[in-house]
């Protein structure tokens, strides 16, 4: 063998870490090596070829080794045979480096052909078992389908790689190629761009995320994580760059998934209106889910109600609540309010109606909606794939979620029905929240409804108009109330008040405590009195409430009493905001009101305040959320108040319409709290119409009291009253001069019936009895109870009023009396 050709020989592998210079290292240790050393023996096992690598490996040159036994460069020779053909094919030995050092190696022995001498092959043995585990690794890796790795030479030319680009051939990428071949240039050159800098700086980059597109299918993008670190040779040199590319297609939809589920957990709910609700669903699923979505209810679910069971048949009733996104181009046939028409019957719609989530394909979801003929009409441009959820909550199906995928998105997968199973349990759990509080919020709605009065009201005191906002949120009423009730003389109560608490219960506290009002205003009680006695109720409420519900119990009242006759306003509040008043002149002002406690407060007493009234004022009592608004306080909101009514009440418009306006401008678009306005606009009976006359401590006024009132009904035009008011009066002032005590009045009113009153300064309650056939006595309220349309009594702060109305409009029907008419 020519040994001239194995000295110059360069093994695979050698020459691309080779030594360029001979000799020890630096600080005396063997220089780095990076390839295969190779020497030729003959069969004494003597040194005939040297190339340059072993010189590389020992620091010996060839003319230093040439025809010496190669024993001599062991340090640790094992007990082989001294002849080479002997040797074992391969072992483990130490051997001798120029420096004085040994280097451990691996070799591997082989007769060359047609010789006697042997080629060895000798690396050190650490870099041979990295080499071993490097390749064992790179193995493993190219063995995972979701992590593709390239390596690529010092141009970014690919060396090796395990990628399998998305083709209908799927065969290898070729050694050779370039990310240009493959991906599209844009995608090309930025990834490009990272592995440059990573070969010229050396610092790696780890899980840099991109999207690219294969070159042939650009409309597909697809999730990467990119990391790479630059090779060198054993000296430190760059030798190319290593790129991992990790598939991050599972790991971001679970990511997403994650995400929506936590979305949909945050987002759907916040509302308590059904729709709202539902359009917060179909919002959102897109994009994150799909391209378009729909969320379709019950026709009952949007009142509230239950929607009836329904099994077989294509029609199910549904009305479209929400679409997302609202500006895309829907088809005519699917927009919101519209009802989903009825489907072809289909094996899929039954696996629906028994509360599976379907997946269609093109062709089904055509064959469901009807067939080719009305694609125009349903079907979403590009559709590919649709997904139909049952909204089911508490054994109802409230509706569907129904979810389109177009253009080139990914066909739907089993971990993403499962997903919307999930969505859809708890949005259909939103929505059936969303109507239980419909259906609570319009019984509560129209429980309150019917326990308002009217909205207006026509009397001899005042014109009134009342308004009632709800609130915007919560159960949607919180026992807010006004009233307007005449009383006898022609007077009439103003009432305005807030229950605490919502829903049906502040409801039918509300209508209670109403109730209560209605009655003893019927006693005539001065508002402090009445007051009293209701803060009373309220406490006796609170005792009959669940242990937990004590503490809520309570009202705030303003109850006041107008008479148009004296023109005097008597109120008092129990806690509640002052009423505010406009003059006929324009000029406003809140009424300066001693406000007492709540009305769930007992042991206070509470104030009447007295103020004069202009024919043609009016005055404003409300609650508190016509005046708590937004970050407003209530003194701003009351000066907003009295600004706005000085503004709208004007005498040419009608006061329901004002009511109206006022609340329109001073409520938000969701109040916080319920809002109460009610107006009156006072009148006064003319002078001309009343008449007063002081009744003497004498038995003998009777007879003149009868006469004056002759006179007067016959001034008045009353002749057909005179009879039955000559009787009322001489039982009423017969028993003031008897019973009572002076000083004691007489007064006539005439308004659309005669009222007569009796006032003394006894305050003890006379009461209508029957007597016997015997009595000389006991039968004057008997007969005025018999000859007045009404009667009654008033208390005031020392003294009583006893009263009587008769109608004028028409003739006064007489009626045949006992001949006994003994006063009582």
């Amino acid at each position: 063998m020519d040994t001239s050709d194995v000295e110059n020989a360069d093994p695979a592998g050698a020459s691309q870490g080779a030594a360029s210079v001979s000799g020890p290292g630096p600080g005396g240790k063997p220089p780095a090596f990076d390839g295969l050393a190779a020497a030729v023996l003959d069969d004494r096992g003597t040194v005939v070829g040297w190339t340059g690598t072993a010189q590389d490996l020992t620091g010996f040159c060839a003319d230093e080794v040439h025809g010496r036994p190669v024993q001599e460069l062991v340090a640790d020779l094992p007990h082989y045979p001294r002849r080479a053909a002997q040797w074992p094919a391969t072992g483990r030995v130490r051997l001798r480096h120029r420096c004085g050092n040994t280097i451990d190696v691996t070799f591997r022995t082989t007769r060359v052909n047609g010789s006697a001498d042997f080629l060895v092959l000798a690396a050190p043995t650490p870099q041979l078992a990295d080499r071993q585990h490097g390749a064992a690794l790179l193995r493993a890796l190219s063995a995972q389908n979701r992590i593709t790795i390239a390596l690529h030479d010092t141009d970014l030319t690919t060396v090796q790689t395990n990628a399998m680009p998305d083709t209908p051939d799927g065969r290898p990428i070729q050694p050779g190629a370039r990310l240009g071949d493959v991906l599209c240039a844009e995608d090309a050159e930025s990834i490009e761009a990272v592995l440059r800098q990573v070969l010229e700086t050396g610092v790696p980059v780890i899980h840099r995320n991109q999207r690219v597109s294969w070159r042939h299918y650009p409309a597909r993008r697809h999730p990467l994580s990119l990391s790479a670190f630059r090779l060198e040779d054993a000296r430190g040199r760059p030798a190319g760059v290593a790129a991992l590319y990790v598939n991050d297609t599972d790991q971001l939809r679970a990511r997403r998934q994650l995400d929506l589920a936590h979305e949909v957990a945050e987002r759907v709910g916040g509302s308590l209106d059904v729709a709202r609700t539902a359009q917060d669903l179909a919002d959102v699923l897109v994009p994150t889910f799909g391209d378009l979505a729909a969320v379709d209810l019950a026709h009952a679910v949007f009142d509230g109600d239950e929607p009836p069971e329904r099994l077989g048949g294509g029609d199910l009733h549904l009305r479209i609540a929400g679409l997302a996104p609202t500006t895309a181009a829907w088809p005519p046939g699917i927009q919101r309010g519209n009802l989903v028409p009825p489907l072809s019957d289909h094996a899929l719609l039954l696996r629906f109606q028994h509360g599976e989530t379907v997946v269609y394909g093109r062709d089904d979801y055509i064959a469901l909606i009807g067939g080719p003929q009305l694609v125009e009409q349903y079907l979403p441009q590009d559709t590919h794939a649709v997904m139909v959820a049952p909204l089911h909550a508490h054994g109802l199906t409230l509706g569907a979620i129904v979810v389109w995928r177009t253009g080139p998105s990914d066909p739907f997968t089993e971990d993403e029905v499962d997903l919307m199973r999930q969505i859809a349990s708890r949005g259909a759990l939103a929505i059936d929240n969303a109507r239980r509080y419909t259906r609570e919020h319009r019984a509560a709605m129209a429980l309150q409804q019917r326990l308002l009065p009217p909205a207006t009201t026509d009397t001899p005191a005042a014109e009134t108009a009342g308004v009632y906002l709800p609130t915007g949120r919560g159960a949607g009423t919180s026992g807010d109330w006004y009233d307007a009730i005449p009383l006898p003389s022609l007077r009439l109560a103003l009432v305005a008040g807030d229950v605490i608490g919502q829903g049906i219960p502040a409801s039918a506290t509300m209508g209670r405590l109403r109730a209560a009002i209605q009655t003893l205003a019927d006693l005539e009680l001065e508002p402090d009195e009445l007051l009293t006695r209701i803060a009373d109720l309220v406490q006796r409420l609170a005792a009959e409430a669940p242990p937990g519900d004590h503490d809520v119990m309570g009202a705030t009242c303003l109850y006041a009493v107008y008479d148009p006759v004296t023109r005097r306003c008597a109120m008092a509040s129990a806690g509640h905001p002052p009423p505010v008043l406009v003059r006929p002149d324009g000029t406003t002002e809140a009424v300066d009101v001693s406000p007492g406690p709540p009305l769930a407060v007992c042991g206070m007493p509470y104030e009447t305040t007295t103020i004069h009234l202009e024919p043609g004022s009016v005055l404003a009592l409300y609650t508190d959320g016509l005046v708590h608004r937004g970050a407003h306080d209530s003194d701003d909101g009351l000066r907003q108040l009295t600004d706005a009514l000085a503004t709208s009440c004007r005498p040419d418009r009608a006061l329901d319409e004002t009511a109206r306006a006022l609340l329109t401008d001073l409520v938000d678009d969701a109040p916080r709290d319920d809002a109460t306005l009610l107006l009156a606009r006072t009148r006064a009976v003319p002078d001309k119409d009343t008449a007063h006359w002081q009744i003497p401590a004498d038995p003998a006024a009777v007879s003149d009291a009868r006469e004056w009132t002759t006179r007067q009904l016959t001034a008045w035009g009353l002749d057909d009253l005179l009879f039955a008011t000559e009787l009322i009066v001489s039982e009423l002032v017969t028993n003031a001069i008897r019973y009572g005590r002076p000083p004691a009045e007489l007064r006539l009113i005439r308004h659309n019936a005669l009222v007569c009153e009796v006032t003394d300064s006894n305050t003890a309650q006379p009461r209508l009895r029957r007597a016997r056939t015997t009595d000389e006595g006991g039968r004057g309220l008997f007969l005025v109870a018999q000859l007045a349309e009404r009667w009654g009594c008033r208390h005031g702060q020392n003294h009583k009023t006893i009263w009587s109305e008769q109608p004028i409009m028409c003739a006064h029907a007489l009626i045949t009396l006992p001949l006994a008419t003994s006063r009582s």
